[in-house]
C-alpha cells in the first residue's frame, strides 16, 4: 500500500467533512516559476480541479465548492480574462462525460449572466445534463464574491418587504441564509486555500462562520491528492466547539 492509500485508510469515516470549499490560488505564480505565461498556469490548474473533484467523490464528500472566478477577477488584464473564460468553457465541456460517469452534479454560484455567451452556454448545458446526478455536488463559484452575494440577498428580502410578502421582523438568520446562492446546502466544514496566502478574499463570508481553515503554501497546480488528504486529516484532529466548552463537546460525543 502506497503512502496516499495509507493516509486514506487512516481517515475516520465518521468525521469526514460533508462540505469542502477551496480557494484555488497560485496558478500565475506556478507558471512564472516554470518560465511559462500565466495562461499555462491556469490550464495546468484545470488538471488539479479534475483530481480534486474525483478524490472528493471517491471519499464520499457531498459538496465541493470551488472559487473559480471572482467578481474582482474581472479587473484583470483583458487577455487573461478572455483566456480564463475560454478555459472555463473548454474544461466543463471536456470533463462532462467523466462527471456523469462519477454521478457528479454541477451547481453554479455567482452572477453567471456576466459570463460570455459561449462558456455560459456550456456551463448551463453541464448543469442541466448533470441535474439528475445524486453523488458529489460540485459548486462552481463564477463571477462570485461574498459581498455581491450578501447584497443580492438583502435586495431580494427588501423587495419582499416592500411587496408585503414578509415583515421586517420576520427576517432572521435562517431566512437570510435561504436567500443566499448556497440555499439548501450545509455550510462548509473545511475551507482550504492554496498558494501561501492566509486570507479569505471575499469568499463565502456568511457560510464559513464556523468552518475550519486550512492554508498551505503549495501552489494550486501542485496541490496533490496527498496534500488534500493531509488537509482532511488536519481537520479531523481539530475540536469543533461552536461556542461550547471542550467538556460540553466531549460529553455530547
Amino acid at each position: 500500500m502506497d503512502q496516499l492509500q495509507e493516509k486514506i485508510s487512516s481517515l475516520d469515516k465518521s468525521r469526514m467533512p460533508v462540505h469542502v470549499a477551496m480557494i484555488m490560488d497560485g496558478n500565475g505564480r506556478w507558471a512564472k516559476k516554470q518560465g511559462f505565461v500565466r495562461s499555462e498556469g491556469h490550464a495546468e490548474g484545470v488538471s488539479t480541479v479534475h483530481r480534486v473533484t474525483k478524490l472528493s467523490s471517491d471519499l464520499g464528500i457531498k459538496y465541493l465548492t470551488l472559487y473559480a472566478f471572482s467578481t474582482e477577477n474581472w479587473n484583470r488584464p483583458s487577455e487573461e480574462v478572455a483566456t480564463l473564460m475560454y478555459l472555463i468553457g473548454w474544461a466543463i465541456e471536456r470533463e462532462l462525460p467523466e462527471l456523469l460517469r462519477n454521478n457528479v452534479r454541477i451547481h453554479l454560484l455567482g452572477d453567471i449572466e456576466r459570463i460570455p455567451e459561449e462558456p455560459r452556454k456550456k456551463l448551463f448545458f453541464a448543469r442541466d445534463a448533470t441535474a439528475h446526478c445524486t453523488g458529489l455536488q460540485l459548486n462552481m463559484c463564477l463571477s462570485y464574491s461574498s459581498r455581491w452575494e450578501i447584497t443580492y440577498a438583502a435586495r431580494k428580502l427588501a423587495k419582499m418587504v416592500v411587496n408585503g410578502e414578509i415583515s421586517v421582523d420576520a427576517i432572521d438568520e435562517k431566512m437570510f441564509a435561504d436567500n443566499l446562492t448556497t440555499a439548501g446546502m450545509p455550510d462548509p466544514d473545511l475551507l482550504i486555500r492554496t498558494g501561501g496566502e492566509e486570507r479569505i478574499s471575499n469568499y463565502l463570508l456568511w457560510q464559513i462562520a464556523y468552518s475550519e481553515l486550512y492554508f498551505t503554501p503549495v501552489l494550486w497546480p501542485d496541490f496533490s491528492d496527498e496534500e488534500y488528504v493531509d488537509a482532511i486529516i488536519d481537520f479531523q484532529n481539530r475540536e469543533r466547539r461552536y461556542g461550547k466548552t471542550s467538556e460540553q463537546v466531549q460529553n455530547n460525543e
